[in-house]
């Protein structure tokens, strides 16, 4: 028996139903890139410093090894001063120094994780300090006493760092808010051009303003400032962008790219070590990524070399205008072609409904 077909003005059956299971598909995508990382992480391969004579460095990483393999990559350096250097440079999480005056180096500010994984070493550093002192015949009581000290800590406005590390998910809904409302409200190359400029410029000021305020950003204003803007621009031009193109679908780009894909491999909230490899390494390709580890930079290690996350914003946001101009000419060869009214381009049939 064939079904009745349905009334005036309704939704078929079928279409209804195949909404609500592509509303469930949607919805499980989103619970499991979003806890995927989360649940996956764990520490492995975090570079530290060891300083210290080389048979006593040579001790320490096998010692590393055996407790907690695969975990430390340990780098051998001359001393604390190079050692710290490291540190500050965000080469190294962290470093444990030996000698006559035993130390444990952190840096709250670039894993507070890491912090705390380096120093519970200090007991294990301890015992060993104390073990040494003894097979050399010193008093019981006269080792040294093993120091640990936060060489680049997290500022009180912000102790657990998390202001930075949330940070990164309301840019990336600012982009995609800023580039779909462009997209669909206003008509003209140009004019979509200069709103995604004042928006990132604008957008720019005001967050990195919000987030100095809230003790979360610490670095120079504008510098902070220009990476917010750039973050913006590269999404919400590269929604605008694909739009341009493809029409409405380009719409879905910004969603499914930044939201879906690179949030959740941004490592905004752990070292990019600790997700599985080489998703975090991919992450730090994208707006996300990119923006939570120059944000860090800035406010932290002014030392260390910044200019690959400023070259991935940067290039991120030349792509954008890069597709908004490709749209449009896109559309010119279409007019100029085909000049129907059934041959609209995607960039101006998308805008005409608005």
């Amino acid at each position: 028996m064939n079904a009745l077909p349905p009334r005036p003005g309704t939704t078929p059956w079928p279409r209804t139903l195949g909404l609500a299971l592509g509303l469930v598909a949607l919805v499980s995508t989103l619970v499991l890139a979003f806890l995927w990382p989360s649940v996956t992480a764990d520490p492995r391969d975090l570079p530290i410093a060891v300083a210290g004579p080389a048979e006593q460095v040579a001790q320490v990483e096998a010692d590393l090894e055996a407790s907690a393999p695969g975990v430390l990559d340990v780098t051998a350096v001359a001393d604390r001063s190079e050692a710290v250097a490291l540190v500050e440079a965000r080469d190294v999480y962290g470093a444990i120094v030996l000698g006559p005056a035993p130390e444990i180096l952190t840096a709250s500010a670039a894993s507070p994780a890491v912090a705390q994984l380096l120093g519970e070493r200090a007991a294990a550093l301890q015992a060993q300090v104390d073990t040494a002192a003894a097979a050399h015949g010193a008093p019981i009581g006269s080792a040294p006493t093993v120091v640990v000290t936060d060489v680049v800590p997290l500022s009180p406005d912000d102790a657990r760092g998390t202001t930075l590390a949330a940070a990164t998910f309301p840019l990336v809904l600012g982009g995609l808010v800023g580039g779909i409302a462009t997209a669909l409200v206003v008509r003209g190359t140009w004019r979509r051009l200069a709103g995604l400029g004042a928006y990132a410029v604008g957008g720019g000021l005001m967050i990195a303003a919000i987030l100095h305020g809230m003790g979360g950003l610490h670095g120079a204003f504008l510098a902070d400032s220009a990476a917010v803007a750039l973050t913006l621009l590269g999404i919400s031009g590269t929604i605008v962008g694909a739009t341009a193109i493809l029409g409405r679908p380009g719409l879905a780009v910004g969603p499914v790219v930044f939201l879906l894909f690179a949030n959740p491999i941004s490592a905004a909230a752990m070292p990019v070590e600790m997700l599985l490899s080489p998703w975090g390494a991919m992450g730090q390709w994208f707006p996300p990524g990119a923006s939570a580890t120059l944000l860090r930079t800035l406010s932290y290690f002014p030392g260390a070399d910044a200019s690959f996350p400023w070259l991935v914003l940067a290039g991120w946001a030349v792509l954008g205008v890069g597709l908004v101009l490709a749209g449009s000419a896109r559309g010119r060869s279409s007019r100029s072609t085909t000049p129907t009214a059934t041959s609209i381009p995607a960039d101006d049939a998308l805008a005409t409904v608005h």
